[in-house]
Parts: C-alpha cells; sequence; structure tokens
C-alpha cells in the first residue's frame, strides 16, 4: 500500500493523472475503470489537458465504470453515462463503444450484472481502477455490510450516501434508491488501484480504510488486501491517519 498526501485537489488530480498516463502508455491496450462524483474531476480534467496538449491518445483505450443509478436513463442530467460523456469522453478520442457504464434501465438487472462481470474478463480485466470513497467508507456503491468478496450487484442505498448524493438533484426525493456497482471482489481483482480522497468529511473513513481493521463495516478496509493500491489524499482528508506516510 502506498499513502500519498498532497495539499490540496489540483495535485490529487495531477498525481493520478500521472499513473493513469503512465499505465497508458505503457499497455496499448489500457483497460480503465472509471468513477462518479466530484472527487475524481480533477483527475479526468488532467487527462484532458495531457491529451490536448501532451497527446495522451485514449484511443485504445476502454473503460468499465464502477455504478449507476437503477431507473434512470444514460440520458439523464444525474446519471452516471452522463456524467462520464461531460467530464471526460467527449474531450479524448477514446472509442464510445469501447466506454461501459452500468445499464440502469436493464430490464433484467441480475443478468445484466452478470453480464457485464464478462465484459470486464473478455476484455482481460481492468488495469487500472479508480475509486472515491463515501463518508461512511463506502466504495462503488458498496455500503456498509456488503460482502468482501462479493461481484457486480444491485444494491440500496443507505440514507447517508442518499444525503451525500442529494446534493446533484433539485430535492432528496429526486434521488435514486438502488444502484449497479461492481462488487468488491470485482474491484479487488484489477490489477492496480488508485483511491482518491479529498474533504474533512472523508478524513474517518480514510483512517478507518488505510489503519483499521478489515471489515465489512468499512468497505474500503478491503483494499488492505490488494498488493497493488495507493492513496492519494489531500491533508484533510488525510488528517486522522495516526501513522507518517508519503507526502508529496
Amino acid at each position: 500500500m502506498q499513502v500519498i498526501i498532497v495539499k490540496d485537489k489540483a495535485e490529487m488530480g495531477k498525481t493520478a493523472a500521472e499513473i493513469v498516463a503512465g499505465g497508458m502508455r505503457a499497455k496499448e491496450h489500457f483497460v480503465l475503470g472509471l468513477a462518479t462524483g466530484t472527487t475524481p474531476i480533477p483527475l479526468y480534467r488532467e487527462l484532458i489537458r495531457m491529451h490536448k496538449e501532451d497527446g495522451l491518445d485514449f484511443s485504445t483505450t476502454a473503460s468499465f465504470n464502477l455504478d449507476e443509478y437503477v431507473g434512470i436513463p444514460g440520458t439523464h442530467d444525474q446519471s452516471y453515462r452522463f456524467f462520464m460523456n461531460r467530464e471526460l469522453f467527449d474531450h479524448v478520442n477514446i472509442n464510445k463503444k469501447a466506454t461501459h457504464v452500468p445499464d440502469g434501465m436493464a430490464d433484467d438487472v441480475e443478468m445484466f450484472c452478470a453480464e457485464y462481470e464478462a465484459m470486464i474478463a473478455d476484455c482481460g480485466g481492468v488495469d487500472c481502477q479508480i475509486l472515491g470513497i463515501g463518508s461512511n467508507g463506502h466504495i462503488g456503491f458498496n455500503e456498509p455490510g456488503t460482502s468482501l468478496g462479493s461481484r457486480t450487484h444491485r444494491t440500496a442505498l443507505t440514507e447517508s450516501t442518499i444525503k451525500d448524493n442529494s446534493r446533484l438533484f433539485e430535492k432528496v426525493e429526486d434521488v435514486p434508491t438502488e444502484a449497479i456497482t461492481m462488487g468488491i471482489g470485482t474491484i479487488l481483482e484489477s490489477e492496480s488501484i488508485l483511491l482518491l480522497a479529498n474533504g474533512a468529511n472523508k478524513a474517518k473513513a480514510v483512517a478507518d480504510a488505510i489503519e483499521g481493521p478489515i471489515t465489512a463495516t468499512c468497505p474500503a478496509s478491503a483494499l488492505q488486501l490488494h498488493p497493488n493500491v495507493t492513496f492519494i489524499l489531500t491533508e484533510d482528508a488525510a488528517a486522522d491517519l495516526k501513522l507518517e506516510w508519503h507526502r508529496g
């Protein structure tokens, strides 16, 4: 495990982008696991800059998103497909057919989840999985109590997650109550993992994930089991850590 502490969100994004770009340049057919929410936006903006100014090539890159709300189409402005198009895909030369986001409108969600696992396997697995972390320790939409061996599945969202996400909707009643998410077991099969966190509200979850026991009550603590995981944290998100870690 590597922990890198940086001064702010901009530095977090640049540090993460350098790691991602290095992987893309080293492997022709690179598979990115992507996350949504406000945390990875500085990363995506830096990747866009690298594409436009440094020639970073996305043409042979495939992607799989962690999750999607159940019950809203990809054209909805709060869907994660819409988010990814707006924040990354529309600004780089990635093949949209090689970008995969769970289908929240699938007629048979359980069948779709099995198919999503198969698609990841057919691509050779995820080379680098980007993660955020919820204030309750969730990764993807794997809420506390989720099996650490779980696969892509349908899940109910907790009240705290619905409240956290309600800032993006007109009112809390508009927030979907279910999602499709990669499972923790799926995430742990990635070749490498980058978890990004900023904000004092993430400090306890970050400390529990890095220095606490491995437990389903903090799903992100399962990352301690992975041989190649890097946490990139702003100083406020790292405030509750007790051990000495590298500072960027």
